[in-house]
């Protein structure tokens, strides 16, 4: 037993992410090596939305550009321009080191605002439209991602060809990455402290985050076991499975005929992210996930304060690759849905670690 912050836990480096307790499916393939996020522009994120603006409607659309800020950067900027943070539309949040593109909408009388995200250092606004609905978190189809990997093994593509042709066959496990929690690392302790009656400074906002981020670890930690226990590319009864073209769900019960599906990438099992109105698994992938709540000591007292809970599909297809040669390593591009993260794929790329 180890002793955190006060308070008393079977394992603290098991509360902290670290990319050596998840196992990544390409680990039999030797790796490129290299660096990332070298310079910010070695990672560029465009997002794919689910629709582009029209030109009319009572919410002002800017497509911007930015560079070293967060999308909370650019959140509050608007607000000092007196657009209130609640009529600021995202449909997702982009990272801080890389170049990112991204949506944002204001209401329609507050759209001289957005042509002042030009003001600030890093920013440049693309475009200028109009819509009939704010921008909304969901309002993503994906994102596509363009990484320089600088220094790579001098063999980098014969190496990296056979990893993505495995990963388009198989599937990118669809873990939370790092900036899931925190920049030090201690999300998932602070909810544990929150749990245990801690006073946790931060106020409602982070402890919903903290607590987000706890279900977040204990879904990778349920995939690291499906992975370990050989099941990654099954589905089993009493599974619920998520089709990868329309995002539908259902629970199995003919498991010889959804095996087959699963094994072509047509659908894979969706892992539950705790709460307390997730209805309970059953058969072997509930005691595969009690496991996993039992090596945290997470009650079902617990689990009714993470939030309502919901459910999370276990990997992901990977679209739209491309390797090019640079003078310094290669450029390595690919589509993820809404939600994955691009570290996943880099981590199976580069190894062993990667932020």
């Amino acid at each position: 037993m180890f002793d955190i912050y006060g308070v008393s836990l079977k394992g603290k480096e098991d509360l902290l992410f670290d990319w050596s307790h998840l196992p990544p499916i390409a680990s039999h393939l030797p790796s490129t090596g290299g660096e990332i996020r070298s310079r910010l522009e070695d990672f560029v994120v465009t997002e794919i939305p689910k629709y582009v603006p029209n030109g009319q409607g009572p919410h002002a659309y800017a497509f911007v550009e930015k560079r070293g800020l967060t999308t909370d950067d650019l959140v509050s900027h608007l607000r000092s321009e007196g657009v209130s943070t609640k009529d600021v539309g995202v449909a997702g949040r982009k990272d801080k080191y890389a170049v990112t593109r991204q949506w944002i909408s204001v209401p329609g009388d507050s759209e001289h605002a957005l042509g002042t995200l030009d003001d600030l250092d890093g920013v440049t606004v693309l475009e200028i439209s109009r819509h009939q609905n704010k921008l909304r978190i969901g309002h993503l189809a994906g994102n596509r991602f363009r990484i320089l990997v600088r220094s790579p093994v001098n063999d980098w593509q014969t190496r990296a060809e056979p990893i993505l042709k495995y990963l388009t066959q198989r599937g990118l496990p669809n873990y939370f990455g790092p900036q899931r929690f925190g920049h030090f690392n201690s999300n998932v302790v602070d909810a544990m402290r929150l749990l245990r009656g801690d006073n946790v400074p931060g106020g409602r906002r982070l402890h919903t985050l903290f607590l987000s981020a706890l279900q977040s670890h204990l879904f990778n930690w349920i995939l690291k076991s499906r992975i370990e226990s050989g099941f990654y590319e099954q589905v089993l009864e009493g599974d619920r499975a998520q089709k990868h073209d329309t995002g539908g769900m259902f629970l199995v019960n003919e498991v010889a005929k959804e095996c087959e599906r699963a094994a072509k990438l047509e659908i894979s099992a969706a892992l539950p992210l705790y709460g307390r109105k997730l209805r309970s698994v059953a058969g072997k992938p509930g005691r595969l996930g009690q496991e996993i709540l039992n090596h945290f000591g997470i009650s079902q007292a617990d689990i009714r304060l993470l939030g309502l809970g919901t459910w999370r599909i276990s990997r992901v297809r990977v679209n739209d690759l491309s390797l090019q040669e640079e003078a310094d390593g290669y450029t390595v591009g690919f589509t993820l849905p809404s939600g994955s993260y691009a570290t996943c794929l880099l981590r199976e790329l580069v190894r062993p670690d990667v932020r």
